[in-house]
């Protein structure tokens, strides 16, 4: 099965968006930006929750349509109701048996976009395989948490640091066996 990677901006203090949805305070070029964006490219597939998606309609995604042209998209949600999908966008209802599906028939790891409420779900279930932070260097003090409000408690093991000269770091860490 493929490997789950939470790849996503954390601040300091573990928001992954300040209060409304601002990301405005994240540092949104540079060599990490870079880095992660050539880091996507490797990914086939991309799993979010309803609020992630709907999140690209701010800055003019349009309905139905993938944020990420080069990977298959599984949206979850209980709710979301779009008309005309693009073949390579998929609805589908909070399942760990639709997740592990997903995993089986993957080519290639899969990108977990965004977070909040579903990664914190996955994490509950246990189908976060690795988390790649870019950790900001700021402090928001409120807004959307890494893991919004799960409370699972879990040991990781750091694997890798990248450091740049804007601050940003990009460190990842493997679930503990």
């Amino acid at each position: 099965m493929q490997k789950i990677i939470y790849y996503i901006a954390s601040s300091l203090d573990g928001y992954i968006a300040g209060k409304n949805d601002d990301i405005s305070k994240f540092i949104l070029q540079g060599e990490g930006v870079n880095k992660y964006q050539s880091d996507l490219a490797s990914f086939g597939t991309v799993i979010m929750g309803r609020k992630t998606y709907e999140f690209g309609f701010k800055y003019g995604l349009e309905p139905g349509q993938p944020a990420y042209p080069n990977m298959e998209h599984f949206i979850f949600s209980n709710s979301l109701k779009i008309d005309n999908l693009s073949e390579s966008v998929k609805i589908e209802k909070l399942s760990i048996d639709k997740v592990n599906e997903i995993r089986k028939n993957a080519n290639t790891d899969i990108y977990l976009c965004g977070g909040g409420e579903f990664a914190g779900w996955l994490l509950e279930n246990r189908l976060i395989d690795q988390l790649k932070l870019k950790l900001n260097p700021i402090i928001l003090g409120s807004g959307t948490k890494l893991f919004g409000s799960s409370t699972t408690n879990e040991n990781w093991e750091l694997t890798d640091t990248e450091s740049f000269s804007d601050g940003l770091q990009i460190l990842t860490y493997d679930k503990k066996k």
